[in-house]
């Protein structure tokens, strides 16, 4: 296929605006899939996407069609995600292609997402293509939407196209608008240039690796290398998806495919690398992505710890295919051997241990989510933590600095006290405020990271009654109040109940805490103590009750002194058990650390 004949392009929205709707329709309209064949999101290959209704990898597929002109194209979509805990994903997606699908729901509007995903295509210097969805339904509302997208976004929305992704009106014109608005790649040069912009661990070929050629030819045989790993490697197949994985002789520029070349080992493969020939390599690798930061961090341990090793494994081949993620080995008194893992949000820490439990099968037990923080010691030194084990004694700490984020909500006017109330209770610092068309309002908040990540995004979504919806970004690192809480169970501290929280909301968590483990504990043969302290003072307590055998129940009479005597040995047992018993933590303890703050 001629250059001047391919579009690269995504497909960039806000959650359910219709995104992957939109590609299945792409596919059918192009004749890419035959109707008998067709399913509700067909590239949301995956269970969890399928379940959850929402996109979580990015898929890239080859569609062929005959535009206006006569000529027939060469369409290489990449379906990218939308909620903000992948947006990483998105700007993976973004520097392998030359035009974006701005898609909006012409009944609710720009949304949060749809500006971040916006403004992330114009950074990345794409042609932007905004297109009105969902125009069949009667709340529809295209020529109140187009302004906002002009007010909010800045884009300019004379052309836009109007579509119904679900009934298939006005797809024709949007596929030759792609023609005629997204510009073809730019003209190669002869030596191998490749962006790696994907991955995944294949049982028989290895890593599979997915590449946009800018410059060259690649085809099954030739030996090239990755340029910032230095390994070389024979090209042994060479592919695309349409959708399905189809075997072709080469790539060449502007192109979009899949290759493997028999690489073992998974860390071979990184995402950002440039692939060349070996004999005749280019001269300057391709610049990467920008290396993730990851916000959020949990401990992720094997219920069963013969599962270690597996659990090592099944990581290192997640992260192959999800980059955005990263783990170390980490212990724990309670739980044994794990990994510490670094997620973008709660919904990416959710997904990426299903994912585990799933396609690996394991048990897991995951700990209270933390984020980064700057600990100041009082000889001036620094250290940065993401787990309250490592945090050194009081006595030694200057301050303690813990991430904030600059938050975006976007939300009805008719639902902005709530909003604001929420956010104010979360520590937040108001940074702005517009209202758009009379009844839709920009909110943007300061607020610190911690408290985001646990149940803000429910509780958003519960006072805004499921319309409101947020978008944020790093800011810096601000010092607060903070101290360790820590749970002690008959006076042991469990090290992965442990949660780092600010000084004048630490009674109140500790309460809810402890409550909330003695309902979930189980009951014993003796008494269970479950305290909340911090430091060395206990700020609530609470007891889970001892079983009671009826050790009387064999007396049918006597003196007073037998039962006395079987109830003092009934005592004295329960204490002797008490101090060699182990308390058995099941998983939703741990998890109840999430709900705890509302």
């Amino acid at each position: 296929m001629k250059e001047s004949h391919i579009r690269n392009f995504c497909i960039v929205a806000h959650i359910d605006h219709g995104k992957s709707t939109l590609a299945d329709r792409l596919l059918e309209a192009t004749g890419t899939v035959a109707e008998r064949d067709m399913s509700e999101q067909l590239l949301d290959d995956m269970d969890l996407e399928r379940e959850r209704g929402i996109t979580i990898k990015a898929r890239a597929v080859r569609m062929t069609w005959v535009a206006a002109d006569g000529e027939e194209y060469e369409f290489n979509l990449i379906d990218t995600p939308g909620h903000v805990d992948f947006s990483y994903e998105v700007s993976r997606s973004l520097a392998a292609c030359e035009g974006a699908l701005l898609v909006v729901d012409a009944t609710q509007g720009v949304e949060a997402q749809t500006l971040a995903n916006a403004y992330l295509a114009i950074d990345h210097d794409l042609e932007v293509v905004p297109v009105l969805n969902k125009i069949d339904l009667v709340s529809a509302e295209p020529a109140l939407v187009k302004a906002e997208i002009e007010e909010v976004v800045g884009l300019d929305t004379s052309d836009a196209i109007e579509i119904s992704a679900k009934t298939g009106v006005g797809i024709p014109a949007l596929l030759q608008a792609i023609v005629d608005r997204v510009p073809p790649p730019e003209k190669g040069r002869a030596k191998l240039r490749g962006l790696l912009f994907d991955s995944w661990f294949d049982p028989y070929h290895g890593a599979m690796i997915i590449v946009r050629i800018l410059d060259g030819r690649v085809r099954k045989g030739d030996r090239v290398r990755l340029m910032r790993q230095g390994g070389i490697h024979e090209i042994t197949k060479v592919g695309v998806f349409a959708p399905q994985a189809i075997d072709v002789d080469s790539l060449g520029p502007g192109e979009v495919g899949f290759l493997a070349a028999g690489i073992k080992d998974i860390h071979e493969a990184r995402v950002g690398d440039t692939i060349t020939h070996r004999d005749n390599p280019c001269e300057q690798a391709l610049e990467g992505f920008v290396a993730v930061k990851p916000m959020v961090f949990v401990g992720l341990y094997p219920v069963d710890s013969n599962q270690y090793e597996a659990l090592r494994d099944a990581i290192d081949k997640l992260k192959l295919n999800d980059s955005s993620f990263s783990s170390e080995a980490e212990t724990s008194a309670a739980l044994g051997f794990g990994f510490r893992c670094g997620f973008l949000g709660l919904l990416h820490i959710e997904i990426t241990q299903e994912r585990l439990e799933r396609e690996f099968g394991l048990e897991l037990v995951t700990t209270a989510p933390t984020v980064a923080y700057l600990v100041t010691r009082k000889d001036g030194s620094t250290l940065t933590i993401d787990s309250p084990a490592q945090l050194p004694d009081p006595v030694d700490v200057e301050s303690i600095a813990e991430p904030w984020i600059a938050a975006t909500i976007h939300v009805p006017a008719d639902h902005l006290g709530g909003v604001l109330g929420l956010c104010e209770d979360r520590r937040g610092v108001q940074s702005g405020m517009d209202i758009h068309g009379g009844n839709r309002a920009v909110v943007r908040y300061d607020l610190p990271m911690a408290e985001v990540v646990y149940d803000f995004y429910d509780r958003l979504k519960s006072v805004s009654r499921g319309y409101a919806s947020l978008d944020y970004e790093p800011l810096d690192f601000r010092v607060s109040k903070l101290g360790r809480l820590d749970l002690l169970l008959n006076g042991e501290r469990v090290d992965a109940l442990s949660v780092i929280c600010h000084s004048d909301r630490a009674y109140r968590l500790g309460k809810e805490l402890a409550l909330k483990l003695k309902k979930i504990i189980p009951r014993q043969m003796y008494e269970v103590v479950i305290q909340a302290a911090t430091g060395s003072r206990v700020i609530s307590r609470e007891t889970v009750k001892a079983l009671r055998k009826n050790v009387t129940a064999k007396c049918y009479g006597g003196d007073i002194t037998r039962k006395r005597k079987l109830l003092e040995k009934q005592k004295e047992g329960k204490k002797r058990m008490k101090q060699v018993g182990k308390v058995e933590i099941p998983q939703e303890a741990f998890l109840a650390v999430l709900k705890i703050g509302g």
